[in-house]
C-alpha cells in the first residue's frame, strides 16, 4: 500500500490550516495525506468550513474517510490568525522536522510543507537557516538543495536564489551551474519520469551577452559548462536569450528551464500560471513540494484563502513520490 503524504502546518497564524482543510474537501480522498498540527487549533477553522477532523496516532491510519487525518502535534500557544506568535516558533520547526523524519523512514510517501515566516522563527527560536529549503537540506544532509517552480506548462530552476541582483555575477560560478544542471537532470529522470530530459539554459545578460558586447558570463561561465555537459550526452542547450525562452512554442522544446537568478525564473512561471505554481526542492533524499505562496497573514482566518496551489503541490508530491519509488 502506498503511504500517504505528510503535510506540515506551517505558521499557525497563517493560512496553512484553512488551505489544508479546503484541499482535503476538494480532493475527496483522491490524494491521501495527513496534516501534522494541533487538533485544538484546527477545531475552529474545521467547524467554520464544515470539514470534520480525525485524529490519528500514525500515518498508516490516514487512509479511509471520516475527516481530515491529523497527526497531533500540540502548540504551546493558541494562534491568532494574522498575528505570528514567537511562542509557537519551536513547535513549528519541530513539526517540519517530524515530517521529514516520517518521510525518510518510509511512513509517508513525500513531504508537502505549509508556508512559514522566517522572521517569526528567528524571533521565537533563533532559526539559523535562510529559509525552509536550507533547513530541509540540513535535515537530509544534502550538499546543494535546488529550487524548482513547477506548473502544468513550465518548470523553472534558478541557479542563484535569494541574493541581491548585484551579487549574481559573482555568485554564478561554473561549479554551481554545473551542480544545478546535474541535479535538475537527475530529478527530471527520477522524480518526473522523463527518460531523456531536455534542459534549456538561459543567459545572464540581455541577448545572452550578444557575443560579449553585453557581458562575458555567457562566454566564460555558462557556455563552457553547457558544452561540457552536452559532450557527456546530457540534452542541455544554451545559453539562450531569456526574453525568447518562455513563449508557448519555445516552452514546447524543453522539459525545464534553468535560469541564472530568481526573478528570471519566477516571473515567467507566475505570469503563465500564478495559482498552480508549486515549489519543489530537488537534491534531497526525499520528495518535497510546497504551495508557491506565503503565510498570507492579511487574509488569515477570513475563509478567503485559495487552496489551488496546495492542491497542485499535493498532486505533484504524489506523482513525484510514485515516480521515485518506480525509479
Amino acid at each position: 500500500m502506498t503511504p500517504p503524504i505528510a503535510l506540515t502546518l506551517g505558521d499557525p497564524a497563517g493560512v496553512g490550516a484553512e488551505i489544508a482543510l479546503k484541499a482535503f474537501a476538494a480532493l475527496g480522498g483522491a490524494v491521501p495525506f495527513f496534516l501534522i498540527g494541533d487538533p485544538a487549533h484546527l477545531a475552529a477553522p474545521a467547524a467554520a468550513l464544515g470539514v470534520p477532523l480525525r485524529v490519528i496516532a500514525a500515518p498508516g491510519e490516514a487512509a479511509g474517510g471520516g475527516g481530515l487525518p491529523v497527526l497531533a502535534h500540540p502548540l504551546p500557544q493558541a494562534p491568532v490568525p494574522g498575528r505570528p506568535d514567537p511562542a509557537n516558533a519551536a513547535a513549528t520547526i519541530a513539526i517540519i522536522a517530524r515530517g521529514v523524519e516520517l518521510v525518510r523512514a518510509g511512513a509517508a510517501l513525500a513531504l508537502c510543507t505549509g508556508p512559514i515566516n522566517k522572521k517569526a522563527l528567528i524571533d521565537g527560536a533563533g532559526f539559523p537557516f535562510p529559509g525552509h529549503t536550507e533547513f530541509l537540506a540540513h535535515l537530509s544532509g544534502a550538499a546543494l538543495p535546488v529550487m524548482m517552480l513547477a506548473a502544468p506548462g513550465l518548470r523553472v530552476v534558478p541557479v542563484t536564489i535569494h541574493i541581491p541582483l548585484a551579487e549574481v555575477p559573482r555568485r554564478l560560478t561554473a561549479d554551481l551551474l554545473e551542480a544545478t544542471l546535474r541535479i535538475t537532470h537527475q530529478a527530471l529522470v527520477t522524480d518526473f519520469g522523463i527518460a531523456a530530459p531536455r534542459i534549456a539554459v538561459a543567459g545572464l545578460n540581455p541577448h545572452a551577452g550578444e557575443g560579449g558586447a553585453m557581458g562575458r558570463e555567457e562566454i566564460e561561465v555558462i557556455g563552457p559548462v553547457v558544452a561540457r555537459l552536452a559532450a557527456e550526452g546530457l540534452a542541455v542547450d544554451g545559453p539562450r536569450s531569456a526574453d525568447t525562452m518562455f513563449h508557448e512554442a519555445a516552452r514546447a522544446g524543453y522539459d525545464a528551464a534553468v535560469c541564472m537568478y530568481h526573478d528570471q525564473a519566477l516571473i515567467p512561471i507566475k505570469t503563465i500560471d500564478f495559482d498552480r505554481g508549486v515549489n519543489v526542492t530537488l537534491g534531497l533524499d526525499f520528495v518535497r513540494t510546497s504551495p508557491d505562496h506565503g503565510t498570507a497573514y492579511d487574509i488569515a482566518g477570513q475563509g478567503r484563502a485559495s487552496p489551488a496551489s496546495l492542491i497542485a503541490a499535493l498532486e505533484l508530491a504524489r506523482a513525484m513520490g510514485a515516480a521515485r519509488r518506480r525509479a
